[in-house]
Protein backbone atom coordinates (compact mmCIF):
# COMPACT_ATOMS: atom_id res chain seq x y z
CA UNK A 1 0.00 0.00 0.00
CA UNK A 2 1.13 3.77 -0.51
CA UNK A 3 1.34 6.16 2.52
CA UNK A 4 -1.67 7.55 3.40
CA UNK A 5 0.73 10.97 3.78
CA UNK A 6 0.84 10.61 -0.32
CA UNK A 7 -3.00 10.41 -0.68
CA UNK A 8 -3.35 13.43 -2.04
CA UNK A 9 -0.94 13.35 -4.72
CA UNK A 10 -2.68 14.64 -8.17
CA UNK A 11 0.51 14.50 -10.90
CA UNK A 12 4.40 13.67 -10.90
CA UNK A 13 4.93 17.65 -10.77
CA UNK A 14 3.69 17.50 -7.33
CA UNK A 15 5.52 14.24 -6.54
CA UNK A 16 8.73 15.71 -7.70
CA UNK A 17 7.91 18.80 -5.49
CA UNK A 18 7.24 16.99 -2.22
CA UNK A 19 9.79 14.38 -2.51
CA UNK A 20 12.06 17.42 -1.85
CA UNK A 21 10.97 18.93 0.95
CA UNK A 22 10.73 15.39 1.86
CA UNK A 23 14.29 15.34 1.89
CA UNK A 24 14.68 18.46 4.32
CA UNK A 25 11.67 17.11 6.35
CA UNK A 26 14.19 14.16 7.18
CA UNK A 27 16.75 16.26 7.81
CA UNK A 28 14.64 18.73 10.36
CA UNK A 29 13.20 15.94 12.71
CA UNK A 30 16.72 15.46 13.39
CA UNK A 31 17.31 19.06 14.55
CA UNK A 32 13.91 19.49 15.76
CA UNK A 33 14.50 18.87 19.07
CA UNK A 34 17.76 20.82 19.57
CA UNK A 35 15.84 24.07 18.07
CA UNK A 36 12.59 23.32 20.53
CA UNK A 37 14.89 22.96 23.72
CA UNK A 38 16.94 25.65 23.14
CA UNK A 39 13.93 28.15 21.78
CA UNK A 40 16.59 29.55 19.30
CA UNK A 41 15.64 30.41 15.66
CA UNK A 42 16.68 27.58 12.83
CA UNK A 43 18.48 29.82 10.47
CA UNK A 44 20.04 26.74 9.19
CA UNK A 45 16.72 25.53 8.19
CA UNK A 46 15.79 27.88 6.18
CA UNK A 47 19.16 28.35 4.07
CA UNK A 48 18.36 24.66 3.41
CA UNK A 49 14.69 25.78 2.09
CA UNK A 50 16.42 28.42 0.25
CA UNK A 51 18.14 26.01 -1.35
CA UNK A 52 15.52 24.24 -2.84
CA UNK A 53 14.01 27.11 -3.60
CA UNK A 54 11.08 26.80 -1.34
CA UNK A 55 10.84 30.56 -0.76
CA UNK A 56 9.54 31.56 -4.02
CA UNK A 57 7.01 28.72 -4.44
CA UNK A 58 4.27 31.06 -4.41
CA UNK A 59 5.63 34.07 -6.35
CA UNK A 60 4.07 34.89 -9.51
CA UNK A 61 6.16 33.50 -12.69
CA UNK A 62 6.25 36.80 -14.02
CA UNK A 63 8.63 37.62 -11.72
CA UNK A 64 10.64 34.46 -11.51
CA UNK A 65 8.58 32.34 -9.22
CA UNK A 66 6.87 28.95 -9.32
CA UNK A 67 3.41 30.13 -9.21
CA UNK A 68 1.85 26.79 -7.03
CA UNK A 69 -1.62 27.09 -6.26
CA UNK A 70 -2.98 27.03 -2.64
CA UNK A 71 -3.67 23.60 -3.01
CA UNK A 72 0.17 23.11 -3.77
CA UNK A 73 1.04 25.18 -0.84
CA UNK A 74 -1.28 23.18 1.58
CA UNK A 75 0.74 20.02 0.23
CA UNK A 76 4.27 21.33 0.48
CA UNK A 77 3.65 22.98 4.59
CA UNK A 78 2.04 19.29 5.49
CA UNK A 79 5.02 17.41 3.98
CA UNK A 80 7.42 20.41 6.11
CA UNK A 81 5.37 20.52 9.29
CA UNK A 82 5.68 16.81 9.76
CA UNK A 83 10.05 17.00 10.02
CA UNK A 84 9.46 20.45 12.04
CA UNK A 85 6.22 21.89 12.93
CA UNK A 86 8.16 25.34 14.05
CA UNK A 87 9.78 25.81 10.71
CA UNK A 88 6.90 25.19 8.74
CA UNK A 89 4.32 27.72 10.38
CA UNK A 90 7.27 30.20 9.96
CA UNK A 91 7.55 29.48 6.73
CA UNK A 92 3.77 29.30 6.26
CA UNK A 93 3.36 32.97 6.89
CA UNK A 94 6.35 33.94 4.30
CA UNK A 95 4.89 31.47 1.37
CA UNK A 96 1.30 32.62 2.61
CA UNK A 97 1.36 36.15 2.27
CA UNK A 98 3.32 36.11 -0.87
CA UNK A 99 0.74 34.31 -2.39
CA UNK A 100 -2.05 36.69 -1.02
CA UNK A 101 -0.32 39.62 -2.25
CA UNK A 102 -0.28 37.68 -5.64
CA UNK A 103 -4.01 37.35 -5.95
CA UNK A 104 -5.22 40.07 -4.24
CA UNK A 105 -2.41 42.72 -6.27
CA UNK A 106 -2.92 44.87 -3.22
CA UNK A 107 0.60 46.65 -3.18
CA UNK A 108 2.01 49.02 -5.68
CA UNK A 109 3.33 46.82 -8.58
CA UNK A 110 6.72 48.12 -8.34
CA UNK A 111 6.95 47.73 -4.94
CA UNK A 112 5.30 43.60 -4.99
CA UNK A 113 7.72 43.38 -8.38
CA UNK A 114 10.73 44.41 -5.95
CA UNK A 115 10.07 42.02 -3.33
CA UNK A 116 9.28 39.21 -5.55
CA UNK A 117 12.77 39.77 -7.54
CA UNK A 118 14.46 40.01 -4.01
CA UNK A 119 13.01 36.76 -2.85
CA UNK A 120 14.13 34.79 -6.29
CA UNK A 121 17.28 36.25 -6.21
CA UNK A 122 18.49 36.33 -2.71
CA UNK A 123 15.74 34.42 -0.97
CA UNK A 124 14.52 37.64 0.89
CA UNK A 125 11.45 36.58 3.28
CA UNK A 126 8.54 39.04 4.25
CA UNK A 127 5.52 38.87 6.79
CA UNK A 128 2.65 41.51 8.51
CA UNK A 129 3.23 42.06 11.98
CA UNK A 130 0.06 43.62 13.22
CA UNK A 131 -0.11 42.15 17.07
CA UNK A 132 0.06 44.11 19.82
CA UNK A 133 -0.34 43.31 23.53
CA UNK A 134 -2.22 46.35 24.48
CA UNK A 135 -4.88 45.56 21.53
CA UNK A 136 -4.73 41.78 21.28
CA UNK A 137 -5.23 39.72 18.16
CA UNK A 138 -5.87 41.93 14.70
CA UNK A 139 -8.35 39.50 13.67
CA UNK A 140 -10.52 40.83 16.40
CA UNK A 141 -10.34 44.90 15.15
CA UNK A 142 -8.39 46.74 17.45
CA UNK A 143 -6.87 49.86 16.46
CA UNK A 144 -2.58 49.68 16.51
CA UNK A 145 -1.08 51.86 19.46
CA UNK A 146 1.99 51.95 17.06
CA UNK A 147 1.98 55.56 14.89
CA UNK A 148 2.84 56.60 11.82
CA UNK A 149 3.78 60.65 12.08
CA UNK A 150 4.44 62.40 8.73
CA UNK A 151 7.86 63.34 7.93
CA UNK A 152 9.44 64.98 4.94
CA UNK A 153 9.36 62.40 2.30
CA UNK A 154 7.49 59.35 4.47
CA UNK A 155 6.84 58.53 7.71
CA UNK A 156 8.12 57.73 11.55
CA UNK A 157 6.66 54.78 12.62
CA UNK A 158 6.91 54.15 16.28
CA UNK A 159 5.71 51.10 18.70
CA UNK A 160 5.91 47.48 19.28
CA UNK A 161 4.98 44.38 17.57
CA UNK A 162 4.40 41.12 19.70
CA UNK A 163 4.19 37.38 18.11
CA UNK A 164 6.31 38.84 14.92
CA UNK A 165 7.10 35.55 13.40
CA UNK A 166 10.13 35.37 11.19
CA UNK A 167 11.55 37.74 13.09
CA UNK A 168 15.78 37.10 13.32
CA UNK A 169 15.39 36.31 9.64
CA UNK A 170 14.21 39.31 8.09
CA UNK A 171 15.42 42.34 6.49
CA UNK A 172 12.04 43.76 5.86
CA UNK A 173 8.68 44.03 7.34
CA UNK A 174 5.32 45.28 7.09
CA UNK A 175 3.27 47.33 10.13
CA UNK A 176 0.58 48.50 10.81
CA UNK A 177 -0.06 51.32 12.45
CA UNK A 178 -2.39 54.26 12.82
CA UNK A 179 -2.00 57.42 11.12
CA UNK A 180 -2.74 60.12 13.58
CA UNK A 181 -3.22 62.74 11.59
CA UNK A 182 -5.91 60.52 9.32
CA UNK A 183 -7.49 58.79 12.33
CA UNK A 184 -6.78 55.94 10.22
CA UNK A 185 -5.17 52.80 10.22
CA UNK A 186 -2.28 51.73 7.27
CA UNK A 187 0.44 49.24 6.30
CA UNK A 188 3.56 49.89 5.87
CA UNK A 189 7.03 48.31 4.38
CA UNK A 190 9.89 48.72 7.29
CA UNK A 191 13.12 48.35 6.19
CA UNK A 192 15.49 46.92 9.51
CA UNK A 193 17.84 49.66 10.48
CA UNK A 194 19.35 50.53 13.70
CA UNK A 195 15.33 52.16 14.64
CA UNK A 196 14.00 48.50 14.66
CA UNK A 197 15.15 46.23 17.19
CA UNK A 198 14.25 42.54 18.51
CA UNK A 199 13.63 41.89 22.13
CA UNK A 200 13.76 38.35 21.97
CA UNK A 201 10.64 37.89 24.35
CA UNK A 202 9.67 34.15 22.39
CA UNK A 203 9.88 31.28 24.97
CA UNK A 204 6.76 29.52 24.75
CA UNK A 205 4.92 26.32 25.60
CA UNK A 206 5.51 24.60 22.13
CA UNK A 207 6.44 26.02 18.27
CA UNK A 208 9.46 27.04 20.39
CA UNK A 209 11.67 27.60 16.58
CA UNK A 210 9.24 30.67 14.92
CA UNK A 211 11.45 33.63 16.22
CA UNK A 212 7.90 34.95 17.25
CA UNK A 213 10.17 38.00 19.03
CA UNK A 214 8.82 41.77 19.89
CA UNK A 215 10.17 43.86 17.29
CA UNK A 216 10.06 47.42 19.19
CA UNK A 217 10.52 50.40 16.45
CA UNK A 218 11.70 53.65 17.10
CA UNK A 219 10.87 56.68 15.05
CA UNK A 220 11.48 53.98 11.88
CA UNK A 221 11.66 55.54 8.66
CA UNK A 222 9.21 54.28 5.49
CA UNK A 223 9.05 56.38 2.48
CA UNK A 224 5.96 57.42 0.93
CA UNK A 225 5.99 54.73 -1.69
CA UNK A 226 6.07 52.04 1.09
CA UNK A 227 2.89 53.32 2.70
CA UNK A 228 0.21 50.63 1.49
CA UNK A 229 -3.26 52.16 1.07
CA UNK A 230 -4.33 49.68 -1.79
CA UNK A 231 -7.22 46.78 -0.55
CA UNK A 232 -6.78 44.88 -3.49
CA UNK A 233 -8.96 41.68 -4.75
CA UNK A 234 -10.75 39.86 -1.72
CA UNK A 235 -9.26 36.40 -1.96
CA UNK A 236 -11.40 35.26 1.36
CA UNK A 237 -8.08 34.62 3.41
CA UNK A 238 -7.23 31.45 1.20
CA UNK A 239 -3.74 31.83 2.37
CA UNK A 240 -4.23 31.37 5.87
CA UNK A 241 -4.80 27.91 5.13
CA UNK A 242 -0.84 27.42 5.48
CA UNK A 243 -1.89 27.23 9.19
CA UNK A 244 -3.73 23.75 9.39
CA UNK A 245 -1.66 22.72 6.53
CA UNK A 246 0.97 22.91 9.57
CA UNK A 247 -1.18 21.28 11.99
CA UNK A 248 -2.33 18.39 9.93
CA UNK A 249 1.37 17.81 9.25
CA UNK A 250 2.26 17.69 12.74
CA UNK A 251 -0.84 15.59 13.57
CA UNK A 252 0.26 12.71 10.85
CA UNK A 253 3.60 12.65 11.88
CA UNK A 254 1.90 11.21 15.54
CA UNK A 255 0.03 8.92 13.71
CA UNK A 256 2.86 7.45 11.86
CA UNK A 257 4.97 7.53 14.91
CA UNK A 258 2.31 5.42 17.10
CA UNK A 259 1.57 3.29 14.50
CA UNK A 260 4.91 2.43 14.25
CA UNK A 261 5.25 2.11 18.03
CA UNK A 262 2.40 -0.47 18.20
CA UNK A 263 3.42 -2.83 15.17
CA UNK A 264 6.96 -3.06 16.83
CA UNK A 265 6.52 -3.07 20.99
CA UNK A 266 6.28 -6.48 21.94
CA UNK A 267 5.93 -6.78 25.32
CA UNK A 268 6.33 -10.00 27.51
CA UNK A 269 2.79 -10.09 28.76
CA UNK A 270 1.17 -10.88 25.37
CA UNK A 271 1.71 -12.51 22.45
CA UNK A 272 2.96 -10.16 19.29
CA UNK A 273 2.65 -6.80 19.47
CA UNK A 274 0.29 -4.46 21.09
CA UNK A 275 -0.76 -3.63 17.56
CA UNK A 276 -2.74 -6.71 18.06
CA UNK A 277 -5.08 -5.35 21.17
CA UNK A 278 -8.39 -4.23 20.44
CA UNK A 279 -7.90 -1.41 22.69
CA UNK A 280 -4.97 -0.72 20.55
CA UNK A 281 -7.16 -0.87 17.28
CA UNK A 282 -10.21 1.23 18.63
CA UNK A 283 -7.94 4.24 19.23
CA UNK A 284 -5.81 3.59 15.80
CA UNK A 285 -9.40 3.61 14.21
CA UNK A 286 -10.49 6.98 16.11
CA UNK A 287 -7.40 8.44 15.26
CA UNK A 288 -7.92 7.30 11.49
CA UNK A 289 -11.36 8.65 11.43
CA UNK A 290 -10.13 12.18 12.82
CA UNK A 291 -7.36 12.27 10.43
CA UNK A 292 -9.01 11.04 7.14
CA UNK A 293 -12.57 13.66 8.23
CA UNK A 294 -9.99 16.73 8.52
CA UNK A 295 -7.87 16.21 5.60
CA UNK A 296 -10.90 16.22 3.19
CA UNK A 297 -11.88 19.29 4.62
CA UNK A 298 -9.05 20.68 4.56
CA UNK A 299 -8.20 19.23 0.59
CA UNK A 300 -11.50 20.05 -0.46
CA UNK A 301 -11.43 23.59 0.54
CA UNK A 302 -7.86 24.37 -1.11
CA UNK A 303 -9.50 22.74 -4.29
CA UNK A 304 -12.83 24.88 -4.21
CA UNK A 305 -10.72 28.53 -4.18
CA UNK A 306 -7.95 26.97 -6.50
CA UNK A 307 -11.19 26.23 -9.43
CA UNK A 308 -13.92 28.68 -8.23
CA UNK A 309 -11.91 32.35 -7.95
CA UNK A 310 -15.67 33.84 -8.17
CA UNK A 311 -16.45 32.29 -5.30
CA UNK A 312 -13.31 33.29 -3.06
CA UNK A 313 -14.60 35.95 -1.23
CA UNK A 314 -17.42 33.95 0.16
CA UNK A 315 -15.71 31.08 1.33
CA UNK A 316 -14.83 32.46 4.68
CA UNK A 317 -16.85 30.21 6.67
CA UNK A 318 -15.55 26.98 4.65
CA UNK A 319 -12.29 27.73 4.64
CA UNK A 320 -12.63 28.78 8.85
CA UNK A 321 -14.06 25.29 8.92
CA UNK A 322 -11.27 23.24 7.73
CA UNK A 323 -8.73 25.38 10.27
CA UNK A 324 -10.96 24.75 12.86
CA UNK A 325 -11.53 20.95 11.63
CA UNK A 326 -8.33 20.39 11.02
CA UNK A 327 -6.91 22.48 14.36
CA UNK A 328 -9.39 20.70 16.71
CA UNK A 329 -8.94 16.78 15.38
CA UNK A 330 -5.11 17.43 14.91
CA UNK A 331 -5.01 17.85 18.56
CA UNK A 332 -6.88 14.94 19.67
CA UNK A 333 -5.08 12.78 17.14
CA UNK A 334 -1.84 13.38 19.41
CA UNK A 335 -3.46 12.45 22.27
CA UNK A 336 -4.81 9.24 20.74
CA UNK A 337 -1.37 8.67 19.64
CA UNK A 338 0.47 9.39 23.14
CA UNK A 339 -2.60 6.84 24.79
CA UNK A 340 -1.27 4.22 22.32
CA UNK A 341 2.68 4.55 22.66
CA UNK A 342 1.69 5.64 26.71
CA UNK A 343 3.96 6.95 29.62
CA UNK A 344 7.14 6.44 26.88
CA UNK A 345 5.09 9.93 25.17
CA UNK A 346 6.17 12.06 27.90
CA UNK A 347 10.03 11.27 27.68
CA UNK A 348 12.15 14.31 25.81
CA UNK A 349 13.80 11.59 23.97
CA UNK A 350 10.46 11.10 21.90
CA UNK A 351 8.99 13.46 19.77
CA UNK A 352 5.64 13.22 20.57
CA UNK A 353 5.37 15.52 24.08
CA UNK A 354 6.82 17.92 21.56
CA UNK A 355 3.98 17.35 19.00
CA UNK A 356 1.54 17.72 21.75
CA UNK A 357 3.04 20.94 22.71
CA UNK A 358 3.11 22.72 19.09
CA UNK A 359 -0.16 21.20 18.25
CA UNK A 360 -1.76 23.24 21.15
CA UNK A 361 -1.11 26.51 19.50
CA UNK A 362 -3.36 26.03 16.84
CA UNK A 363 -6.04 27.50 18.84
CA UNK A 364 -4.24 30.67 19.36
CA UNK A 365 -3.77 31.19 15.19
CA UNK A 366 -6.15 32.84 13.18
CA UNK A 367 -9.06 32.40 12.34
CA UNK A 368 -10.04 31.69 16.16
CA UNK A 369 -12.90 29.09 17.07
CA UNK A 370 -15.38 31.47 18.20
CA UNK A 371 -15.44 33.83 14.74
CA UNK A 372 -15.39 30.50 12.87
CA UNK A 373 -18.78 29.00 14.71
CA UNK A 374 -20.05 32.92 14.23
CA UNK A 375 -19.32 32.55 10.13
CA UNK A 376 -21.03 29.56 10.04
CA UNK A 377 -23.84 30.63 11.93
CA UNK A 378 -24.22 33.60 9.84
CA UNK A 379 -24.19 31.27 6.69
CA UNK A 380 -26.73 29.32 7.91
CA UNK A 381 -29.42 31.58 9.24
CA UNK A 382 -28.56 33.70 5.38
CA UNK A 383 -30.03 30.84 3.77
CA UNK A 384 -33.36 31.78 2.17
Amino acid sequence: MTRYIDHYIRNEAERDRLDRVGVLTELFNKRAANYDREGSFPFENFEDLREIGYLKWTVPQEYGGDEISLYEMVQVQERLAYGDGSTALAAGWHLGQILHLRISRKWPEKLFADLCHDIVQHGAMMNVFASEAGTGSPSRGGRPETTAVRTEGGWLISGRKTFSTLAPILDRFVVTAHVVEEDTVSEFLIQRSEQTTIDETWNTLGMRGTGSHDVILNKAFAADHARITGKGNDDGGGWLLHIPACYMGIALAARDYALNFAKTYKPGSIQGSIATLPTVQQSIGKMEAELRTARSVLYEAAELWDQDPSSRQNMRAQLGLAKYVVTNNAISIVDQAMRIVGAASLSKERPLERYYRDIRAGLHNPPMDNNVMNQLAAEALGEE
